[in-house]
């Protein structure tokens, strides 16, 4: 038995010798499980997930824009051979990220709140910078090696991630959050491509007091994912202000660009907040006017909303709700899809309607000897040309709790009709010109701002309500 053990930790440690690489930025060995071509593998598998996860944004300029400025950084990147993709994507949180193998995504979100195009391409040098030194790969070995689940973005039980279903695709991959070295080395990586593209990097240590603000705004319950794990952004700032300087020295550069005037005039009319074509919620009910339908989501409850699913969880994390497309042609096909699909056994069912829609109603366990066994509500529905699966999920001593919750949802599952609903348009940025000279909380009122809305305003221009703003100059406004 001893020899056994003697040769299988020799073995192991071949293994490990054989899965060091060199890293492409410090020339280092890294422990890595995965190597190159199974990286850009996963970056090709991982991408047309997010895009059916989020959508693309449909603006074609800015889809060309960030390609274009992305492929200029890419080729006087670390690893200038990797076939890079460069991607907006239809959402309104404030993030940036990148998967392995070269695909990058910002969010409208993000696009919006900058104000001009050197805090973009600060950005987009980071994100290049979690590709080049191989941060999503040596986190993802490093799960693998502590054999760590992915799990879905809100507060959920990790039993909970099959409903989730993020754990089954690429869209995990987001989940995966870097350490401060490797946040701390992207924003090196960041001002030294941004300063070799000849930004200036100096406007992407400003863009952090942006993040800050938003996180202050928000109380800290929905921190930017890009400032997540970084809790000094002050610090932050210091830092890559000071790496600004050293690469302007560095490049021996005299003009680096800032370009806001473009950037804004480019950005004029994107979509601010929820497009509520995608479903909206308005006094605790969700809302999709492209489906027409409606449903009450309980209070106190986290909201995502996707293009393919709303997902809804208990501030405390202990229950869930999923609605989503169901498989099948009819609600007896799609029901046992639905039970396969999630491996659940099925203790009740009965057909029933939901104001006049039909249904079938069921309670079904899944069992697990490694976590909690839980239980679901689901009610199939059919509405239109569609039938949905709405799923409730916790665990059987709580599921009597939660039922009543998941029920006050499910059964008040309605047909939207009300035009103002089905015909409500998004909120847009607008770009305007300022008449006078004025502070901007001046200029703003000026312009229609609500007052409740001046300092949301205010992050969105980055600057103060105090700023001074000149005759002539460009600011944004919500519209």
């Amino acid at each position: 038995m001893k020899k056994i053990l003697q040769t299988l930790i020799i073995l192991a440690a071949f293994l490990l010798l054989d899965s060091c690489a060199k890293n492409p930025v410090t020339g280092k060995r890294d422990l890595m499980l995965l190597s190159e071509s199974q990286e850009i593998a996963m970056g090709q598998q991982s991408d047309p997930d997010i895009i059916k996860f989020f959508g693309l944004y449909d603006d074609k300029n800015l889809q060309k824009f960030i390609e274009e400025k992305g492929q200029q950084m890419a080729a006087i990147s670390h690893r200038k051979d990797l076939k890079y993709e460069f991607k907006i994507v239809d959402s309104p949180v404030v993030n940036a990220f990148a998967v392995p193998g070269g695909y990058v995504y910002f969010t409208r979100g993000i696009m919006a709140h900058f104000n001009n195009e050197a805090e973009f391409a600060g950005v987009l040098g980071h994100e290049i910078g979690h590709i080049t030194a191989r941060h999503s790969a040596k986190q993802y070995s490093n799960a693998m090696l502590a054999q760590i689940g992915l799990v879905a973005g809100m507060a959920l039980a990790p039993e909970f991630a099959q409903f989730a279903d993020l754990a089954q695709n690429g869209i995990g991959l987001l989940f995966l959050k870097f350490g401060r070295d490797a946040e701390s080395q992207s924003d090196k990586l960041g001002v030294e491509y941004s300063t070799k593209i000849n930004y200036d990097a100096h406007e992407m240590a400003g863009f952090f007091q942006t993040l800050d603000r938003l996180q202050s705004q928000s109380g800290g319950e929905e921190v930017p994912t890009f400032l997540s794990t970084h809790p000094d952004p002050a610090d932050r700032e210091n830092k890559v202000a000071k790496l600004a300087d050293d690469w302007k020295r560095k490049t021996k550069s005299t003009t680096l660009k800032v370009n806001r005037e473009s950037y804004l005039k480019m950005i004029d009319g994107i979509i601010y907040g929820e497009d509520p074509k995608q479903g909206f919620v308005e006094n605790n009910i969700f809302y999709h006017p492209g489906l027409k339908f409606q449903f009450p989501i309980p209070q106190q409850w986290s909201i995502q909303n996707t293009p393919e699913q709303v997902q809804l969880a208990s501030k405390d994390g202990k229950a869930m709700m999923l609605f989503t497309f169901a498989p099948g042609q009819s609600l007896e096909a799609a029901a046992e899809a639905l039970l396969k699909n999630y491996q659940l056994t099925l203790v009740e069912s009965q057909k029933n309607n939901v104001n006049g829609l039909p249904v079938i109603a069921m309670v079904a366990d899944q069992t697990s000897q490694e976590q909690q066994s839980l239980r679901t509500l689901i009610y199939v529905i059919e509405h239109g040309k569609n039938i949905y699966a709405m799923i409730g999920v916790t665990s059987i001593p709580l599921f009597n709790s939660f039922a009543p919750t998941f029920k006050a949802s499910m059964q008040n599952f309605n047909t939207l009709s009300d035009p103002s609903k089905i015909n409500k348009q998004p909120e847009r940025i607008r770009i305007k010109t300022i008449k006078q000279n004025a502070s901007l909380s001046e200029a703003l009122r000026s312009l229609g701002t609500n007052e409740k809305r001046l300092e949301e305003v205010a992050i969105l221009n980055g600057m103060q309500l105090t700023d001074r703003v000149d005759k002539g100059m460009l600011i944004k406004v919500i519209d």
